[in-house]
């Protein structure tokens, strides 16, 4: 592949925007200089430096980022801060067949939830991921305002009626291990589903926080703000079928 076109992949500008780059001595691979927009490479595995940054070619993107509090996972924010500002320009620029460049968050939480998000510009896994037929458990910590209660997680588990579906929605797990805090697990993701069952149960939601999507935990070392490359094996297990949840006895 032509060096201008790696770089136009991975979201450095327009092929003529990439072509000026290169040839102006703004590329580096291994430490030297490529002045040759035409120059051609294997792309698997080419790691390279563009104006000072260091990239690594990857033909689809997949990345994990831990959401701060405070911002929005839209690209049009209407009160906060977009969730895409705190992801380098490539990120934001990489070229797709739709209108929408860049990387897309594979659903969304909440401004004042914080935890796990997982971005890519892969259309068909942030259709299994995002899609609740495929079942992909996510997992949320809960601060409750009042004490959770055996009842509480007996009806949560058992199933819930929101107001805007008279089919049950229930927790495919259901823990607490404080009396203000519980652990959720849920396979389908409704808006504001987290909060709207626990109102139902008699409860109310005061903090918020997704640690676990699939096998794919939030890693402890990965700051508020903070995101990370998904490894091929985090993104081959996460493209694993996930178990349907068990029927409620």
């Amino acid at each position: 592949m032509h060096l201008q076109d790696i770089l136009y992949t991975q979201g450095f500008g327009t092929r003529r925007v990439c072509a000026g780059l290169v040839q102006q001595g703004h590329v580096t691979i291994a430490g030297e200089v490529v002045d040759d927009p035409f120059a051609d490479l294997d792309p698997e595995g080419l790691l390279f430096t563009v104006q000072g940054t260091e990239w690594a070619y990857h033909e689809k993107a997949y990345l994990m980022l831990h959401k701060p509090a405070g911002t929005e996972c839209s690209q049009k924010p209407s009160t906060y801060p977009s969730i895409y500002t705190l992801l380098p320009s490539p990120l934001r620029l990489r070229p797709n067949k739709g209108a929408v460049q860049g990387v897309q968050a594979i659903g969304r939480l909440d401004q004042d939830t914080t935890g796990l998000l997982l971005l890519t510009d892969d259309g068909q896994f942030i259709h299994k991921m995002g899609s609740p037929k495929h079942h992909v458990p996510k997992v949320y910590e809960v601060t409750a305002k009042h004490p959770v209660d055996a009842v509480q997680i007996e009806k949560l588990l058992a199933g819930v009626v929101l107001d805007d579906d008279p089919k049950p929605v229930r927790a495919a797990a259901c823990e607490s291990d404080s009396p203000l805090h519980l652990r959720l697990t849920l396979t389908e993701g409704k808006y504001h589903q987290v909060k709207r069952m626990l109102a139902a149960v008699g409860n109310r939601v005061e903090g918020l926080h997704r640690s676990r999507i699939g096998d794919l935990a939030l890693p402890g070392d990965l700051a508020a703000g903070q995101w990370r490359w998904l490894t091929a094996e985090q993104v081959a297990a996460l493209r694993a079928p996930a178990k349907p949840p068990k029927a409620p006895k």
